[in-house]
């Protein structure tokens, strides 16, 4: 199993909840998501940028 730290650029979404579980689907795409937070929303752009910590099976 590996580590891997991954940044990932969102669509801020309306409700609180569809940006998490948008956020859960990215991160599902590049493994298995430990940890992530929020680092920056861009308000211009309604993007956030997500770090987080991922393991795949590599």
């Amino acid at each position: 199993m590996t580590t891997h730290f991954i940044t990932a650029e969102i669509d801020v979404q309306e409700d609180p909840k569809q940006l998490n579980q948008e956020i859960q689907q990215e991160l599902e795409k590049r493994g298995e998501p430990l940890r992530w937070s929020v680092t920056e929303v861009d308000q211009q752009t309604q993007t956030a940028k997500v770090e987080a910590i991922v393991t795949t099976k590599h």
